[in-house]
């Protein structure tokens, strides 16, 4: 049986940009950049970026900003219940965002389990 397995967490992106909104923006797409490209070739179902905001300023003129970005992942899997379901989702996130190279993540929530 299919389902659908997402999961919410927060990664950090440290870039360098000249204002609070510019590095938001640059955060958010790099993000979106590396999320897409695990859509189309199949790895995730779906994805949204909720939310960007600074965690630290620069300190110092060509110091980085470093960015909070908060997003939802999603899978289908094929999974005898729920509960396979959900232990297959979680491992099949996690390993597609890091062979992405989305680091420093902490997960929000549980993996959210629902037939497809």
């Amino acid at each position: 049986m299919e389902f659908a397995v997402s999961r919410a967490g927060t990664t950090l992106v440290t870039l360098h940009e000249g204002t609070d909104t510019t590095a938001r923006d640059e955060a958010t797409d790099e993000l979106a950049t590396r999320l897409e490209s695990l859509a189309v070739d199949g790895t995730i179902s779906d994805f949204e970026i909720t939310d960007a905001t600074v965690y630290e300023h620069p300190t110092a003129p060509f110091d980085p900003y470093t960015i909070t970005l908060e997003f939802t992942v999603e899978v289908i899997v094929d999974a005898d219940d729920d509960a396979s379901a959900e232990e297959i989702g979680a491992s099949a996130i996690a390993e597609a965002l890091e062979n992405a190279d989305v680091s420093s993540i902490s997960y929000t929530s549980s993996p959210a389990v629902s037939a497809d």
